[in-house]
């Protein structure tokens, strides 16, 4: 892999401790503890057959998802995800007030994983400079990308066709000094993720809402396989705002289940 380089708030009880205990349970220390945030429909849809954004949830679940951003030293992304809403991945100036008095940077650094590296250097993350930018790609990404991304961001370019997550992960882990990473999807990433044995705890809202659908992707997108194996999840956590149930998993290892 190469590297070119140019030039934790928590509101509320439950969302403090579905952090404090994160260097718990990582399958190894050679990456993050990753935490995975997604909210769902009662009948497990992630979004529309259309995948565009859509705003199902309350401002409550947003602010859930800012706590758990706030609270890691990193949030990880996907291009289709970025592309699709368009967000900055930034926090309220609350809680980047609140990292600093931690001995936090003001926002975690933001990290993009594609494939192919056909990146829009025109995104809203790369209007803002509120943190560091780490894009990991391959030598597929064209030319023109890699030469408008370069100076926005540093770029982990490999030979292969496909990144290597686990790479990935040691490389925030060891390189950039991320304990804890926050996912925020998309699901296609996501159980990739779970494909590795590389997610330690879901954080999942579940709304009131129903879309139906078979296109419709679910938290594991829009995959007919099963997963290379079952994951078994640990309820360390429950609450309900109105409509709203937000729980908290942890996950359990294939590895340590296997011992």
């Amino acid at each position: 892999m190469s590297s070119v380089n140019p030039s934790k708030v928590d509101a509320t009880p439950s969302s403090r401790s579905a952090v404090s205990e994160r260097g718990v349970g990582a399958a190894s220390t050679n990456r993050p503890f990753v935490v995975a945030t997604f909210a769902i429909t009662a009948d497990g849809k992630v979004t529309t057959k259309n995948f565009g954004p859509v705003d199902f949830t309350s401002c409550e679940d947003k602010l859930h998802l800012f706590r758990q951003r706030a609270s890691a030293d990193a949030v990880l992304i996907g291009h289709t995800s970025l592309e699709r809403d368009n967000v900055r991945l930034g926090l309220p100036v609350d809680l980047q007030e609140l990292r600093t008095r931690r001995g936090q940077s003001r926002s975690p650094m933001r990290v993009i994983i594609s494939n192919k590296g056909r990146i829009d250097e025109r995104l809203k993350i790369f209007q803002s400079d509120i943190s560091p930018i780490i894009v990991f790609s391959t030598k597929r990404m064209p030319q023109k990308n890699q030469k408008a991304l370069q100076t926005r961001a540093t770029l982990h370019l490999t030979d292969a066709e496909h990144v290597d997550l686990a790479v990935m992960l040691e490389t925030l882990r060891n390189q950039y000094k991320v304990g804890t990473l926050a996912c925020e999807g998309g699901p296609t990433l996501f159980r990739a993720l779970l494909e590795e044995d590389s997610i330690d705890q879901l954080n999942l809202t579940i709304a009131p809402h129903m879309f139906g659908g078979a296109t419709a992707p679910t938290l594991t997108g829009l995959n007919d396989k099963f997963l290379p194996a079952s994951i078994h999840c640990a309820l360390i956590n429950v609450r309900t705002v109105e409509n709203e149930c937000f729980l908290i998993y942890r996950i359990k290892h294939q590895r340590a289940r296997r011992k």
